[in-house]
């Protein structure tokens, strides 16, 4: 459609406004922009598109918006009206019999409400058949709720509320529901919803949109079948926003309905709101999830700080804790080896957290995988990995840890499947992908390993763990100048401080007989270690890589001292190999607690 000249459209009607994009037609309507795009294509809403594209590639004007969401209501209206109407009363109250004529129209007139009837129950019967007959929903991915309040800063709490929703669902057994670190990639899409299904492989979507107006909050969700696109349900909500909490356990719970799945008493107490919570403590912890998920050192740090905040608002808000203990946690590792007070900060909080809420899982994995990695308390961790996916089965993270705390004690199919299970409910999360590409790796499924590397990197080729994780498929496969070139490549795209890949470099040099190079990366992992940025065991590796085991023990024997978390590989993975063969590392396993 051509599009009107804009100081005339205005001029007409005083109370115009023009709508230049999707998100200020879905702004104006209070609906997220699918909603609006959907209106358009099936209900006839009125958007003109540009003939230019300097701004955007859509408009709309409000006076026709206005004019189109009355008529539709009056549809709506409409179509409510009873079909049949009650026959007037008779003119003459006296008459006592039924002409033949009138008799008769009565009888056709019962005899059609009796057809009509009988047609609804047949109609109603194909319905419940068809509704029968439709695949169960099994599985489901919530999509980033949009903040519509005009006010980026208040993304924190649309993005909060999805992950809060999304751990929820997550709880409920036989109900597979996608991570936040996957639907966070259509944040903003225009994707279609049976475009986004068919890529998550789920049956169902949710979608949704938020907006904060001082203390109040109005949340919109719908509930989508993915294959057809079919409306199962739809909610509006406006409350007081400290009743956001309230607000999310209603949603959570009529989808839940809809799906038609019995749950146990424990899992509709999981779906619970649960105490009430003080309103600057739960915004406090929003902005703690929030900065957590950008992974960045800087964010951890503002994470703390804001799960200290919800703390401080509120000191016996279980989640905050959990929160807490998994920044000190990531913290903790983000350096070559971990800081003991970040450790020891993720400990106390996951045990507070424990105590004031046994049913979450998220405090159990982190302190499993704190007595896996640094404790070595292997019996301890396994029953915290298993009570946290007991509480959770969703929850992707301690799928992963768990696959790896497989993988560490020698039980490789047990992990890799753990691995897939994650993958599963992460698809698109590029270290998942990786990892799984690991653990097949290290369980010598080796043409499965390159299949999944080279997978992981079709969804990005520039992410370096991946062709780190190539590189060693390489190794294993006998290829060492290619590998050579993917360390090379993930050095590259990683940057040259990464003393990790760094590291890896040098064991292929050694091993491809290129020592001087190999020896001036061990140069430089030994500076930096005193330094205190490389840890013992990289060191210890990499003269055994060079066959100077004597070395590579000394360097063993510092690394326990650190409680080096890399020791937990020492019975999976060829980082130790050229080591195992000496009498001397079979006391390092049994000091670390891995069964022989």
């Amino acid at each position: 459609m051509d599009e009107p000249p804009l100081d005339k459209s205005l001029s007409q009607i005083p109370s115009e406004r023009r709508l230049d994009s999707w998100k200020e037609i879905a702004l104006y309507l209070h609906r997220d922009v699918t909603t609006v795009q959907r209106w358009e294509k099936q209900e006839g809403m009125p958007v003109h598109r540009h003939l230019h594209h300097k701004r955007g590639s859509v408009y709309a004007l409000s006076s026709e918006l206005d004019g189109w969401r009355q008529s539709r209501k009056l549809r709506l209206d409409e179509d409510q009206e009873p079909a049949l109407q009650t026959p007037p009363a008779a003119a003459d109250d006296r008459q006592t019999t039924v002409p033949r004529r009138r008799r008769w129209l009565v009888l056709s007139s019962a005899a059609a409400v009796l057809a009509a009837l009988a047609a609804l129950a047949y109609v109603a019967a194909r319905v419940r058949a068809g509704d029968a007959n439709r695949p169960k929903i099994r599985s489901l991915a919530v999509l980033p709720l949009q903040n519509l309040s005009g006010d980026p800063s208040q993304d924190y709490i649309a993005d909060g509320m999805t992950e809060e929703l999304i751990g929820r669902l997550s709880r409920i057994h036989g109900l597979r529901v996608i991570s936040r670190t996957s639907t966070m990639h259509f944040k903003n899409t225009q994707l279609s919803v049976p475009e986004i299904a068919k890529m998550l492989a789920v049956d169902a979507i949710v979608e949704g949109s938020l907006v904060r107006e001082g203390h109040q909050i109005r949340v919109h969700a719908q509930f989508i079948r993915a294959a057809t696109d079919e409306h199962i349900w739809a909610g509006e909500y406006h409350r007081e926003y400290q009743s956001i909490l309230e607000v999310q356990e209603e949603v959570a719970r009529n989808i839940v309905e809809q799906i038609e799945l019995n749950l146990t008493p424990e899992e509709r107490a999981r779906l619970a709101s649960g105490r009430p919570v003080d309103p600057e403590a739960y915004e406090s912890y929003l902005k703690g999830r929030y900065y957590f998920s950008q992974r960045t050192e800087d964010a951890l740090h503002k994470s703390i700080a804001s799960f200290q905040q919800a703390i401080t608002s509120d000191p016996g808000y279980a989640p905050a804790y959990s929160g807490l203990a998994e920044a000190y946690g990531m913290l903790g590792f983000r350096g070559g080896f971990p800081s003991k007070d970040a450790l020891s900060g993720a400990r106390k909080a996951a045990l507070k957290a424990i105590e004031l809420d046994n049913s979450l899982a998220e405090p159990h994995a982190s302190l499993a995988f704190i007595e896996e990695t640094y404790d070595w308390d292997w019996p301890a961790a396994e029953r915290e990995y298993k009570q946290a996916l007991e509480l959770n089965p969703g929850y992707a993270p301690a799928h992963n840890w768990y696959a790896g705390y497989l993988t560490y004690t020698g039980r490789f199919n047990e992990g890799i499947a753990e691995a897939m299970r994650a993958r599963e409910l992460d698809p698109l999360s590029l270290p998942l992908n990786n990892a799984l590409a690991g653990r097949l790796l290290a369980g010598g499924r080796y043409d499965e390993a390159l299949r999944q590397v080279q997978q992981t990197l079709e969804l990005d080729d520039h992410f370096a763990p991946a062709h780190q994780t190539l590189g060693w498929v390489y190794l294993y496969s006998g290829k060492q100048n290619e590998a050579i070139r993917e360390f090379q490549k993930a050095l590259e795209l990683s940057g040259a401080a990464d003393t990790d890949i760094q590291l890896d470099l040098g064991f292929a040099y050694a091993v491809s007989s290129r020592r001087e190079e190999a020896r001036r990366i061990l140069v430089k992992l030994e500076q930096m270690h005193q330094q205190g940025i490389v840890p013992s065991a990289s060191v210890a590796i990499l003269y055994g890589a060079l066959g100077e085991s004597n070395e590579a023990f000394a360097w063993l024997e510092k690394a326990y001292a650190e409680r080096d978390p890399q020791l937990v590989y020492l019975k999976a993975g060829r980082r130790f190999e050229p080591l195992r063969k000496d009498p001397r590392f079979g006391q390092f396993v049994r000091r670390v607690g891995l069964p022989e």
